[in-house]
């Protein structure tokens, strides 16, 4: 996950903000494994996490629950107390049409105001809603997953903002009677349904009866992961587990509770990081939620930027691809730094682990604009934890540090292949996959920790108080045919680094090989401009052909081998892929991670013809 011990500079002073006590119970067991138990008490909790927009509705009804940009580009600002009668009214319509968690609502399409109504009106009667990524239905070409995401939840209401953008994967997979509802540009082939008719009608007692209903154990959403497999797993999520797992981040971020937070974010809400953690700790808290039209890509990152002149977060949240991008804007511009950094509490990662030069960069940026750092932390959760269960704390700042249980949270760390892997129990963590016991039984140990399949190391064996780091995914690691493990987390963490900004993502392959080899998806934009005589628009295969291009990767991986302590770290081969990763066939997982496995599986071939004797020309080789 990188290099912890030099990703912050503690020469500079740090903003101070106000977080709660990380406080263990620790217990070390005969067979190996070590409890750590959060021992600050955990508060009470609501029954359904709609019980806080009933409390904001009463306390501060005139505040911006939520904002969008509407197509003029100003901001369209829903207050809590409309909110409520919204998604009281919405309520009736779901009621009306007989839907309940057998026969969910669910939403194909991105963030957007209309999501964000119906899926809490869901929520507030007691249906279920099955939020489903974008790219199931805008990116794959054969709609596989979207395919089996509808057969195992058996929607009785789908939902598209933009019913032409998605009327091919509708026609595909979502066959009639299921009613279709879309904000605009109703399908011309089938009966459509307008999201405004949702609100006509009056929200009635069957709404306050349906909502006395719910209860912790009341399912709320079934949220779905790809993981390690071809197919997404449909994670049940209850009122319990969104409902304590924000006391959770309350109780550790406790400025929450010194003023409303503030946040601009674009992360899908079909990922529990984005739908339930940044989404949820607005609402808990009384907050207002800006939804991000940007993304951390080229031609995207703009309109992040344009917001963040305008947004001023408390706490902002992001994958450390998109703190890179912002760099440049953020150095060049005074008034776009100063507002940025102005209220900033904290600033909070996941995905991967953030770069020294861009953890580096943020801090001196800061530090020139307003004399200090601002906290940036990250910690480990999952979709099955709903997602926060440990955090870190201002004493473990550094790339990889994922911190100490959350309040209410115990983490077993037990002995795996050499490692400690992750388990965890709370009223925060799933009870299993939905129409799936098979992968509910195997998810558990016998103790009943839900097993995140994360490998974690102490920062100081000698003193659980400095926190826990990453240390890669259990399952992806292997030997070499020395009988070397290789732990490809760390390992592919400081390729990533070491060959920043020339690469997007590593997969490490090598099983019972003699040597280490790197399969390399490269960011081409960086690397066109080591190539600036290329022709404009040139394909991928041309850019990473090019005799500079190649240059420089020869130069980086020799470099990172030099610098290798043994076989387990040194890569002596690598490839650069041209053929970007694919998401129909699992490489790519929908919110843009990679899946190791995956490629190795689909990529066979070519790792054989890598470690040839003699290698293919295309192979870049460390000696």
């Amino acid at each position: 996950m990188g290099k912890p011990a030099s990703s912050t500079d503690p020469a500079r002073p740090l903003r101070q903000v106000r977080l709660g006590p990380l406080d263990m119970a620790v217990e070390r067991r005969r067979d190996g494994s070590i409890l750590l138990a959060n021992t600050n008490p955990l508060g009470p909790y609501p029954a359904a996490i709609t019980e806080r927009l009933v409390h904001w509705a009463a306390a501060a009804p005139a505040r911006t629950f939520m904002a969008e940009r509407d197509p003029a580009g100003q901001w369209r600002r829903i207050s809590y107390a409309e909110t409520l009668d919204s998604v009281r009214r919405i309520g009736a319509a779901l009621l009306a049409r007989g839907l309940s968690a057998e026969r969910p609502v669910m939403i194909l399409s991105g963030n957007d105001l209309e999501h964000a109504l119906l899926g809490l009106a869901a929520l507030h009667v007691g249906i279920a809603y099955v939020p489903v990524s974008p790219a199931y239905s805008l990116v794959s070409s054969d709609f596989g997953k979207l395919r089996h995401i509808v057969d195992l939840v058996t929607p009785g209401l789908v939902f598209a903002a933009d019913g032409a953008r998605f009327a091919r994967a509708i026609d595909a997979t979502i066959a009639p009677p299921i009613e279709i509802v879309v904000t605009r540009h109703p399908l011309p082939n089938r009966p459509t349904t307008l999201f405004a008719s949702l609100l006509e009608g009056a929200a009635g007692g069957a709404v306050d009866a349906a909502h006395g209903q719910v209860g912790p154990d009341t399912v709320a959403k079934i949220l779905f992961t790809s993981g390690s497999t071809a197919l997404p797993k449909g994670v049940i999520n209850t009122q319990r587990m969104l409902c304590a797992n924000q006391e959770q981040v309350r109780t550790h971020f406790a400025f929450f509770g010194d003023a409303p937070p503030v946040i601009l974010d674009w992360s899908p809400w079909n990922h529990t990081a984005g739908g339930n953690h940044n989404f949820n700790l607005v609402l808990y808290n009384g907050g207002t939620f800006y939804i991000d039209d940007g993304k951390p890509l080229p031609g995207a990152i703009e309109a992040t930027v344009r917001n963040l002149r305008e947004v001023s977060p408390t706490w902002y949240f992001n994958v450390p691809r998109g703190y890179e991008a912002l760099i440049p804007y953020l150095r060049a511009d005074e008034a776009l730094r100063r507002n940025f950094f102005r209220d900033l509490r904290v600033l909070y990662y996941a995905g991967a682990g953030v770069a020294d030069h861009v953890w580096r960069a943020l801090e001196e940026i800061a530090t020139a604009t307003y004399g200090e750092r601002i906290p940036m932390l990250s910690g480990l959760g999952a979709t099955e934890t709903a997602p926060f269960a440990l955090s870190a704390d201002t004493r473990m700042t550094g790339a990889g540090h994922i911190g100490l249980p959350a309040a209410g949270v115990e983490l077993k760390l037990a002995p795996v292949e050499g490692k400690f892997e992750a388990r965890v129990r709370g009223p925060n963590v799933t009870p299993g996959y939905w129409r799936q016991p098979d992968l509910t039984a195997k998810a558990y140990d016998e103790e009943g920790y839900y097993k995140f399949g994360d490998a974690l190391r102490f920062a100081d064996p000698g003193d659980w108080r400095k926190g826990l780091i990453f240390d890669g995914r259990v399952a992806e690691d292997f030997k070499l045919a020395t009988g070397t493990w290789v732990n490809v987390g760390p390992l592919r963490a400081a390729l990533i680094d070491h060959f920043a900004p020339l690469v997007q993502d590593v997969v490490i392959a090598g099983l019972d090989r003699d040597e280490i080899a790197a399969l390399i998806f490269a960011d081409l934009d960086a690397c066109r401009r080591l190539a600036p005589d290329l022709v404009p628009g040139a394909p991928a295969s041309a850019v990473l052909a090019h005799d500079k291009v190649r240059t420089a990767f020869a130069q980086l991986l020799r470099s990172f081998a030099s610098a290798s302590t043994g076989s387990s770290n040194r890569v002596a081969r690598a490839v650069l892929l041209a053929e970007p990763p694919s998401i129909d066939r699992g490489e790519l997982t929908d919110k843009g991670s990679i899946n190791q496995r995956a490629v190795l599986a689909h990529r066979a071939a070519l790792v054989d013809a890598l470690y040839a004797d003699p290698p293919p020309a295309e192979a870049i080789l460390a000696r």
